[in-house]
């Protein structure tokens, strides 16, 4: 199964399956880690560390005696992150905490970092203020956050030709007032990657940096990439289960916050779930043909010097 976390409750569920694996190329991140000048770094937090799957693309690019230490609100995914962790002679450790108030002294980390966490906060600021301040004079703060507009619906489109184009633009309204909604519910921003080099300054970071993921992941037949195995797997299983960027009823939720009709809900969302069977069978007939590239930005600067 794509994504053995699919189903439950706890915050992020539906994106810590297996096609979260293949975001980044390792090649980049370790340019990135070069360019990042990482050598006297020894310690490193990962603030909505989920279950933890960031953490450990990190430790491949960074020195093996790199401690890393994890934060994340659910304690299902402090659980799971720990066992997944077992055999690592404690390099990893991971405990239950808030990003807007880390249980973490002053100066502490050479390395303090995020990945699609400050897209869910209602006040990403408060975060980043808070990752400046346990990180270490001329310590590194480096988030990764997307711009969440091309993949969930043009993306498809393209990939599996002939949607009418006055059914993608309505459809794209659709997304486009679910993810307003999303922000106007206090639960976070979806398109919050443009915002990242202001927020970072606005933290009172200095040097502050941007660079998008270089990361194409190619959908193409026979889709036996272990990319692709994936993203078919998540499709087929997410579509059979009434769930889209979200579940069904958390939707329907943000649609209405975020300005949509409450009676066109229903219609809307039997036009979106039709399109994802004709992708299905688009995938089904080998026909499913895409670059796989989404807008996903990361972002760094450190904190100044007394």
């Amino acid at each position: 199964m794509a994504n053995v976390h699919a189903g439950l409750t706890a915050h992020s569920a539906e994106h810590f399956g297996d096609t979260r694996d293949h975001w980044w190329n390792e090649d980049y991140l370790r340019f990135l880690a070069g360019h990042w000048d990482v050598a006297r770094v020894r310690t490193v937090l990962d603030v909505g560390c989920g279950v933890g799957h960031w953490s450990r693309l990190l430790a491949r690019v960074l020195s093996p005696d790199v401690a890393f230490s994890g934060v994340d609100r659910e304690v299902e995914w402090v659980t799971r992150a720990t066992a997944r962790a077992a055999g690592t002679d404690g390099r990893f450790t991971f405990s239950v905490g808030r990003a807007e108030a880390l249980a973490f002294p002053s100066d502490t980390f050479d390395l303090v970092t995020c990945q699609t966490v400050l897209m869910h906060l209602p006040d990403p600021r408060a975060a980043l203020l808070e990752m400046v301040r346990v990180a270490r004079p001329g310590g590194l703060v480096v988030a990764a956050e997307p711009t969440n507009v091309v993949g969930p619906l043009i993306g498809d489109a393209l990939a599996a030709p002939g949607l009418a184009v006055d059914d993608l633009a309505e459809l794209f309204r659709f997304q486009a007032l679910c993810q307003r909604g999303k922000a106007a519910c206090g639960e976070g921003n979806d398109l919050l990657g443009e915002q990242l080099p202001w927020l970072m300054r606005a933290a009172g970071l200095v040097d502050v940096e941007l660079r998008l993921n270089d990361r194409a992941q190619p959908i193409v037949p026979p889709y036996d990439s272990p990319a692709a195995r994936a993203l078919v797997e998540e499709t087929i299983d997410t579509t059979a289960r009434d769930v889209w960027m979200w579940p069904r009823a958390q939707t329907r939720r943000y649609f209405a916050a975020g300005g949509g009709a409450p009676d066109d809900f229903d219609r809307l969302w039997t036009m979106l779930f039709t399109e994802r069977r004709r992708v299905l069978r688009a995938l089904a007939d080998g026909r499913y043909v895409s670059a796989g590239a989404g807008l996903s930005y990361i972002a760094w600067g450190r904190k100044a010097a007394p």
